[in-house]
């Protein structure tokens, strides 16, 4: 903690505008109510570690000095020279994150004591038109306690599809955002970075193509395949039980035969898993099963990978397309929004 006291209160105002100066927000402060009032201004070590190069290598010096004294216990004030070394903010102006996994989940995290640290960084995500709650969750800190800025995974994804989407201001913020989290995760390594490259790349291909005009021509074990889409929809609903679907419609001419295809999501199981099961109709040109074919050839199309076709006792021809199909799908700017919405609304937090 680095202090100044008077009962001055000029004095004390000069000592934290000088310390604004050096980068760190510090605010004067009265104690006491009566006639011999005095005014404070406190840094801690994470507003301390914020400020600029100068003011932590001088503050580093006489940390090292106080342990060669033995005034402070040793361990305590390697972890302080590790933040005052290292620096809570990159030089571009951007705070420290934590990254890492955890469980298996990625793990963003920016603590400080510094109340207006954790301000700033929530108002500078909100800029970039992330949501709190949503993409983002804040614990301010209280009685000396750290409090946090923590990023959601779909917060990241968000702020990856924002850095090539977003207006001019958002593309710009979310752009080093993602730069800096990628060097963070990149300082880590192993796991960690392949996490963070993978969560990037899914945000910034979600919107990234369209379905106007959409031909595609392939080959599927030796037979050529046209696929040309004609007309699309996608909306939430609520099915008799109560679930939220997300059901997407599709007009496509497949081999010249045009059809309504229709893929409705629903989430299954204990792990809450997208899945979409879809039956061929019978009524189609060619029967069930040159409408599952068809099917089968629009959605891998669409998506890069070829659906499960399941033939099941009661004669029915089955459909299933996974997560995989939907991320696919969530490529193209006319379904992606209702996607993010569905995929926002039905996971467990």
């Amino acid at each position: 903690m680095l202090q100044f006291r008077s009962t001055d209160r000029s004095r004390v105002e000069l000592a934290a505008r000088l310390l604004r100066l050096a980068g760190v927000s510090a605010e004067v402060k009265k104690e006491g109510v009566s006639d011999r009032d005095k005014w404070y201004v406190i840094g801690y070590t994470d507003m301390l570690a914020a400020g600029h190069e100068g003011l932590r290598k001088a503050l580093a010096e006489i940390v090292r000095e106080a342990v060669a004294r033995g005034w402070v216990d040793e361990k305590k004030a390697e972890r302080w020279l590790k933040k005052l070394e290292r620096g809570l903010v990159l030089k571009e102006g951007w705070p420290m994150y934590l990254v890492k996994l955890k469980d298996g989940a990625l793990m963003l995290r920016f603590s400080s004591t510094d109340r207006d640290s954790i301000e700033r960084e929530k108002q500078r995500l909100e800029n970039m038109g992330l949501e709190e709650g949503k993409h983002f969750t804040v614990k301010m800190p209280e009685g000396g306690e750290r409090g946090y800025v923590s990023i959601l995974r779909k917060g990241l994804e968000r702020a990856a599809r924002l850095s090539v989407q977003g207006s001019k201001t958002q593309r710009e913020l979310a752009a080093e955002f993602v730069k800096h989290i990628l060097q963070r995760a990149e300082e880590e390594g192993g796991a960690v970075y392949e996490k963070v490259k993978e969560i990037v790349k899914k945000g910034k291909e979600r919107g990234s193509l369209t379905l106007e005009r959409f031909e595609k021509k392939f080959e599927v074990g030796g037979k050529e395949y046209v696929v040309k889409v004609i007309g699309w929809s996608a909306e939430l609903e609520e099915s008799r039980r109560g679930k939220k679907l997300l059901r997407i419609k599709i007009t496509a001419e497949v081999d010249g035969v045009r059809g309504e295809y229709e893929v409705t999501y629903s989430r299954y199981g204990a792990d809450n898993a997208a899945m979409c099961y879809a039956y061929a109709r019978a009524d189609a040109p060619g029967g069930k099963e040159a409408d599952a074919e068809r099917f089968s050839a629009l959605i891998k199309a669409l998506t890069g990978r070829e659906p499960r076709i399941r033939r099941k006792s009661d004669g029915r021809v089955e459909v299933i397309c996974g997560r995989e199909h939907l991320d696919g799908l969530a490529r193209y700017a006319e379904l992606a929004d209702a996607i993010e919405e569905w995929l926002e609304e039905t996971s467990r937090r």
